[in-house]
């Protein structure tokens, strides 16, 4: 899955072209909620119970009747059961529903680009997502930027051990070579450096 293709520039292993355009859209990994995430609490029935919240830097929200309840790190139906859990003290068999509005994600379902960029940022993870996504997103490469010997770091999930690709952004964005677009995952890091001269 992580396999290198080849030898790449550096000693870097280079990451297997992704197509354009999916062929077949798929669902990506279930969503867990991160800071400054917008939360809509729904409790079915009970509208006063209900409310719009901002997941704080430190992780938690709070509606009425709850306090200081933990967020970050769950799924939304994770949530929505804590809740549950936490409102049957007042009500009996409360439904609630958690939908997040606007998406922020944890570190580790964001991509992030840094660098020799027009707008470096952090840019929250979507299925199917692509290197050519992901510089759309951050504006292309700037004039000083040294796009060919840019560097993607990946997370190995089974190995728990850091790996770095080759990645050709100037390849993909100024000569159009479809080689040079690859496949993202959540939590992937793209750093361009500057060109020497």
């Amino acid at each position: 899955m992580l396999s290198a293709c080849g030898g790449g520039r550096g000693g870097r292993p280079e990451l297997p072209p992704a197509s354009y355009v999916a062929s077949r859209e798929q669902p990506g990994e279930e969503y867990v909620i991160g800071p400054l995430d917008q939360l809509n609490i729904f409790v079915w029935r009970n509208n006063e119970l209900s409310a719009k919240v901002q997941v704080r830097p430190d992780g938690r929200i709070t509606t009425p009747l709850v306090s200081d309840m933990p967020a970050v790190g769950k799924t939304p139906a994770m949530l929505a059961l804590d809740m549950k859990q936490a409102l049957s003290q007042y009500i009996k068999d409360p439904i609630v529903s958690v939908i997040v509005e606007n998406f922020s994600g944890t570190y580790s379902q964001q991509v992030r680009v840094v660098g020799a960029t027009e707008k470096p940022a952090s840019i929250p993870y979507r299925a199917n997502m692509t290197l050519l996504d992901a510089m759309i997103a951050v504006g292309g490469l700037n004039q000083y930027a040294a796009g060919n010997k840019a560097r993607l770091i990946r997370h190995d999930r089974a190995t728990g051990k850091q790996r770095e690709f080759a990645l050709q952004i100037s390849n993909l964005l100024k000569k159009g070579d479809s080689r040079a677009n690859v496949r993202l995952e959540p939590g992937d890091v793209i750093i361009i450096p500057e060109s020497m001269f």
